[in-house]
């Protein structure tokens, strides 16, 4: 596509100078950084990549340049939720065989895709060169994205883990089946007591109405002021559960392109703007380049 094109040689033709041994381009200084975001859950069948797809599309509609890392390493399907078939991964980038321009898809209303695949798995095995290539692959993109939104796993794996605690924020999606509060809590306890995260925010999916959004929230920020009580977790709102939802995800393509209308494509407005109006976690580190070079652990 052109929009595709045009972005790829934008990236390319990015010219950089060495400052303090970082790669960084003449236009960066001073430029806000893109926001990091993890979209996350403590089980699966929570919906979260369609989450992933939908906020996606609400970004955009509000002006704002998005990207879509797909980390679920298991079940990597936000390439199927956006009517995509991406032909190269982020191993062709670690392998040297593509460069981060031409693996990374064009999807719906011009957002952006990294379609992650096995090649994530052998981030943690990367020589110090491969890392720093990859790194400054990653720096050209902070310039041409205000959204970073990664996309991963369900459960409390060490990849799931490992891409929380290198995003600037996390969501935690849940639904009011008790056993995925009970899931959302453990995924949050292990964050906090193994690795020290202590800042979430809490999106119900699924519910009839807003009281029931919550009374999930307020089970799940009662536990936590009992036993963890230095958690931090925020109501970031709900996603009622309607018909043209479970049609949508049936005809595989987001609810808000298909029936706009609806009340579960009103809800994913409302997140967006809800969440643009909260900055959130901006710590001037939060950038693409930074997030990568957590999750690698490149010093």
């Amino acid at each position: 596509m052109d929009q595709a094109n045009g972005l790829r040689k934008m990236v390319r033709n990015r010219t950089y100078h060495m400052d303090g041994g970082k790669g960084v381009t003449r236009d960066s200084v001073g430029s806000p950084s893109p926001r990091v975001v993890a979209v996350t859950s403590g089980k699966g069948g929570v919906g979260k990549t369609n989450i992933v797809g939908n906020l996606a599309i609400a970004f955009r509609r509000l002006g704002k340049r998005v990207l879509i890392l797909d980390g679920d390493l298991g079940l990597a399907n936000i390439d199927i939720i956006l009517g995509l078939n991406p032909v190269y991964n982020i191993k062709h980038v670690i392998n040297g065989e593509k460069d981060l321009a031409e693996v990374m898809v064009e999807g719906p209303e011009k957002i952006f895709i990294i379609p992650g695949g096995s090649g994530l798995h052998e981030l943690v095995n990367l020589t110090n060169g491969q890392k720093l290539n990859l790194l400054n692959e990653f720096d050209r993109l902070n310039e041409e994205f205000d959204i970073f939104l990664i996309d991963t796993g369900a459960g409390i794996s060490s990849n799931v883990i490992y891409f929380n605690i290198a995003a600037q924020e996390r969501i935690v999606v849940a639904t009011c089946e008790p056993s995925s509060i009970t899931d959302a809590y453990a995924l949050m306890k292990v964050m906090f007591t193994q690795h020290g995260t202590r800042s979430f925010e809490l999106l119900v999916n699924m519910v009839a109405h807003a009281d029931e959004a919550r009374s999930v929230f307020e089970n799940l920020s009662n536990a936590i002021v009992h036993f963890l009580k230095d958690i931090s977790l925020e109501y970031v709102g709900f996603i009622p559960k309607d018909d043209d939802f479970q049609r949508a995800v049936r005809q595989q393509c987001t609810v808000l392109q298909r029936y706009p209308e609806s009340e579960s494509s009103k809800g994913f407005s409302e997140l967006a703007r809800r969440l643009l109006a909260n900055p959130g976690n901006t710590q001037c580190d939060g950038n693409i380049k930074f997030f990568w070079r957590k999750l690698m652990n490149c010093q």
